[in-house]
């Protein structure tokens, strides 16, 4: 058996175009076995279609994608490991199947499937496995996605917006689920989502792409760790900002008042410290995102 756990999943200069759309561009990016990935990014910002070209279901303009050093496309070998759960719905192609034949056919495909956790998870669920796809509601067709994705037990499982349809009792219950199949198997997990605040804890890597390109990528710790708001009169913030050489983020006023997102190091922070005038303060994942992706707008 080969050894997924020392098997890199790489994308070296992607770029995809749809006619005279350039979606991505020249993407570089290394998936290192087990971690959990959050891949996060605005709507429109590539993750889908990154994530089918990491999966061979979608074409590359130019560049490559390998796994363990082989090519992705239209290999077997590589696909056998590699798994793609993304967001069904009442108008797809499977939609007019059953809940039983979908899942049938994941174990047609996917080589590592368990069938045993597949029906231990339709019946956590409560989902009636006798139901056409099209038949169910946007929560359930995103509990089915849930379960082919950790049932496929593929080595790397990568699911775009898994939690977009559930409330968020399910939503948590998903993410101890994720959580636990990690830490019993230690399989490579990439995430798409754009609701960051409740999975940021789960993701112990985090992908930022911004209009098809990769603006961060990094131990989610250690990004979050070089951000800070700095806050104070205005006058006093500029002059910071000014004296550090400091490029401000996500700037909010409020009469005399002044708050900015920056970015930096313990050094450039100790600094700000020592200065009554100002105010710093922590910020979070999602915090990070809007100040990276936010483009000056209040909305992330």
């Amino acid at each position: 058996m080969t050894d997924h756990t020392t098997r890199n999943l790489c994308a070296k200069g992607l770029n995809k175009r749809y006619g005279s759309q350039q979606v991505l561009h020249d993407l570089n990016l290394t998936i290192e076995p087990g971690h959990i990935y959050g891949l996060i990014g605005r709507n429109g910002a590539g993750k889908t279609t990154l994530l089918s070209i990491l999966t061979g279901q979608n074409p590359l303009t130019s560049g490559q994608v390998t796994y363990g050093g082989e090519p992705v496309w239209e290999n077997p070998r590589a696909l056998a490991d590699l798994c793609f759960a993304r967001e069904l719905n009442a108008t797809a192609e499977t939609a007019q199947i059953s809940v039983k034949e979908f899942l049938y056919a994941g174990q047609l495909f996917c080589p590592h499937w368990d069938k045993q956790f597949a029906d231990s998870l339709i019946q956590t669920f409560g989902i009636d496995r006798k139901k056409r796809i099209a038949k169910l509601s946007k929560g359930q067709m995103s509990m089915v996605t849930i379960t082919a994705a950790l049932a496929s037990r593929a080595p790397v499982t990568l699911l775009d917006e898994p939690a977009a349809g559930l409330d968020v009792v399910i939503r948590e219950k998903f993410y101890r689920m994720l959580l636990d199949e990690y830490t019993k198997t230690g399989r490579t997990f990439v995430v798409s989502t754009h609701i960051i605040e409740e999975a940021a804890s789960v993701f112990d890597r985090v992908i930022i792409l911004d209009e098809g390109h990769i603006i961060a990528d990094a131990p989610t710790e250690e990004l979050v760790d070089q951000f800070r708001y700095l806050s104070g009169e205005k006058t006093a913030v500029d002059a910071a900002l000014a004296a550090h050489g400091v490029q401000p983020l996500q700037v909010q006023e409020l009469g005399p008042h002044k708050m900015t997102a920056v970015r930096g190091d313990a050094e450039l922070f100790a600094a700000l410290a020592e200065d009554p005038a100002l105010s710093l303060s922590g910020m979070n994942l999602q915090n990070v995102f809007v100040a990276l992706c936010g483009h000056g707008d209040e909305e992330g």
